[in-house]
């Protein structure tokens, strides 16, 4: 699937004023999961859900959040001294003894790919000062991104009453933290050993390690009440999906279908050119490219329509850009007269990360 440019839009949107509709298309398509999701990295479409706004327990699809808040810390390179409390946790271990000293990256890296417990407990006492100091770094970041139906009582995923996120948030988180280099390496490796350890610990991930070569990062879980929880995502021919399948009994098998499925029946195709552009004898500034993904029938569809902002001041601000295929609509922004201080690009494409959990542009 290449990316195509449909040349004869020439003038599209930007980012200040930047809305993703979830447009589903009538997919042949079922999964074993109660709760599911395919949602598209770059754009933040949702290709395929499953009741995917109703909250549910998560199990350790939780780590997610764990590792981008330890990550983003800029604490990875410290030792982490490790108390009781992180040794005594229960559930999967990482079997860390009491007063070891540790780096943080180790950590990450034994959160991830052998799900430990332990390991989550000592992130969090390091990072947020104690448990409950980083439950509430999870919970606002979780805001920050646009999670409306998570809330976290803990950062390894067992079970609890308010313990809950929907598959929809979860790829939104996961595609955030995709964005992030060191997360995509932690969560892309078959297997990491620590200098604290003489042997290497193994992802459980079997998308990524066994099943399917496009996976390229994901997050197991389990828990008896959730069931098997898993968030993977995979990139073929410069499209990167994210798939989110919550309480699945046949979860490997469901995310290989959503992605072929996905990667089937949809283009990356670009709506949008950076720079300026004259049309009926004015010239307007477009500051990024925009891709999206279609379906063939709706790449022959797509419409561009541009409403100008006519005896209103709105500063640089020439009017709005909407693409829609028939009469529903895909992506709207707004166009500005001129090239933008860059600051003010920074600013807004900060503001579009905060709104919609997905940052489509890269810095």
């Amino acid at each position: 699937m290449k990316k195509l440019i449909l040349s004869s839009l020439s003038l599209a949107m930007v980012i200040s004023l930047f809305i993703v509709k979830p447009v589903q298309a009538n997919p042949n398509l079922s999964v074993s999961a109660e709760h599911a999701v395919l949602l598209d990295s770059e754009s933040g479409r949702v290709l395929y859900e499953k009741d995917a706004y109703e909250a549910s327990l998560i199990a350790s699809t939780t780590k997610i959040m764990t590792a981008i808040i330890a990550i983003e810390s800029g604490k990875m390179e410290e030792k982490v001294k490790v108390s009781s409390r992180a040794v005594h946790t229960e559930g999967s271990s990482i079997y860390l003894t009491e007063n070891e000293k540790i780096p943080l990256k180790d950590l990450v890296y034994g959160l991830m790919l052998r799900s430990g417990n332990d390991s989550a407990v000592a992130i969090a006492e390091h990072v947020g000062g104690s448990v409950e100091g980083f439950t509430q770094m999870m919970n606002e970041k979780a805001l920050w991104l646009g999670m409306n139906h998570s809330n976290f009582e803990n950062p390894h995923g067992l079970d609890g009453e308010e313990h809950l996120s929907s598959a929809y948030d979860l790829a939104l988180l996961m595609a955030y933290s995709m964005k992030n280099e060191t997360f995509r390496e932690v969560t892309g490796s078959e297997s990491f050993r620590s200098e604290n350890r003489d042997y290497a610990w193994m992802n459980k991930n079997k998308l990524l390690t066994k099943y399917y070569a496009p996976a390229n990062g994901g997050k197991t879980g389990f828990t008896k009440k959730a069931g098997r929880t898993l968030v993977s995502s995979a990139e073929k021919d410069g499209m990167e999906l994210i798939a989110v399948t919550l309480n699945a009994p046949d979860d490997w098998n469901d995310h290989q279908r959503m992605f072929e499925w996905g990667f089937d029946n949809f283009e990356t195709v670009k709506l949008q050119s950076e720079g300026t552009v004259e049309t009926n004898g004015q010239s307007y500034y477009l500051p990024r490219d925009i891709y999206f993904p279609l379906t063939a029938a709706e790449k022959e569809e797509v419409k561009a329509t541009f409403y100008r902002y006519n005896g209103v001041e709105l500063d640089n601000l020439a009017g709005m850009r909407q693409f829609m295929v028939g009469e529903t609509p895909l992506v709207q922004a707004s166009v500005w007269h001129e090239r933008p201080k860059k600051s003010l690009i920074s600013g807004m494409k900060s503001f579009l990360g905060r709104i919609t959990g997905v940052v489509p542009w890269s810095t």
